[in-house]
């Protein structure tokens, strides 16, 4: 008997997942065990592991089309062309996500209210350069040729949310620097992109312990670590002329549990650039 997966099995799969995450944009709460569970009485011969991991394939699959994603689902590349096809009607399909969606991604945000930044900082993502590659012949795949909504890119422009990530990375900061002994240096930290205006390349000065410069761009998001972010030439062109003092502040999360990582130096030594939107991915 083969293993592939039907495509009867590949559309409850995809439309379970579409549940949760219609319901995660939506603020309501659920269970990825349960749903997981119910889902694999459906599918009598797949695993809950099996199950999960094409659950990771539909996150992968959504973060190519720009869109919003499961955090919970770590993507995971190397999916069949069937799943990608799945996915790519139930965009075009379903309106209660689309809605959902925009809505997400267009919100007005607000600071979140931290009293202990200590646990705020993690790890980047691993940058691929491989994970985008199909597993089959490039005439086998289908078209991509889905109805972009664009739903990153219009939460890049969302004012709101990105001014509410610089003034959080601006009390980062100055916590940082007080829990270091310095606080002369954290009452220097100047927000630029307020006081200055927005195109010098970078958001928020700040410095290290030993009163060095700090030059940070912030990029929030209210989705998961893996979610690309939009970059412009200036940017790009200041991590790498200011290599030692450019910082991306990668907010992520954001409206749910803030969590941060930093990119030092010239971008593409940590992402894979798109040159034409200059759009900073991970795999």
């Amino acid at each position: 008997m083969s293993n592939s997966w039907s495509r009867e099995e590949v559309e409850a799969t995809v439309a379970d997942y579409f549940d949760m995450l219609t319901m995660q944009l939506t603020g309501q709460q659920y269970s990825k065990t349960d749903h997981r569970r119910r889902l694999q009485r459906l599918l009598s011969r797949r695993s809950e592991g099996a199950i999960e991991r094409k659950h990771q394939n539909i996150s992968a699959i959504l973060i190519e089309l720009d869109c919003p994603w499961i955090p919970g689902y770590k993507p995971l590349g190397n999916y069949q062309a069937l799943l990608f096809d799945v996915v790519e009607n139930r965009l075009k399909a379903s309106s209660i996500f689309d809605e959902a969606a925009l809505a997400a991604v267009q919100m007005p945000a607000a600071v979140p209210k931290i009293n202990d930044f200590a646990n705020l900082v993690v790890e980047p993502p691993r940058v691929s350069h491989s994970a985008r590659e199909p597993t089959l012949p490039s005439s086998a795949w289908p078209s991509r040729s889905v109805a972009r909504r664009d739903y990153l890119e219009r939460e890049a422009r969302n004012s709101s949310l990105g001014l509410a990530g610089e003034r959080f990375v601006v009390q980062y900061e100055r916590w940082r620097l007080h829990s270091l002994g310095e606080p002369k240096l954290a009452k220097k930290i100047e927000h630029v992109s307020v006081t200055r205006g927005d195109g010098l390349g970078f958001d928020v000065l700040s410095f290290d312990v030993n009163g060095r410069e700090t030059l940070i761009e912030v990029k929030t998001t209210s989705f998961g670590r893996e979610t690309p972010f939009f970059i412009t030439r200036n940017e790009v062109a200041l991590s790498q002329s200011e290599a030692d003092s450019f910082h991306i502040y990668r907010l992520f999360d954001f409206r749910r549990e803030p969590r941060l990582f930093s990119l030092r130096g010239p971008v593409e030594k940590h992402c894979n650039l798109d040159p034409v939107t200059y759009q900073a991915r991970f795999s």
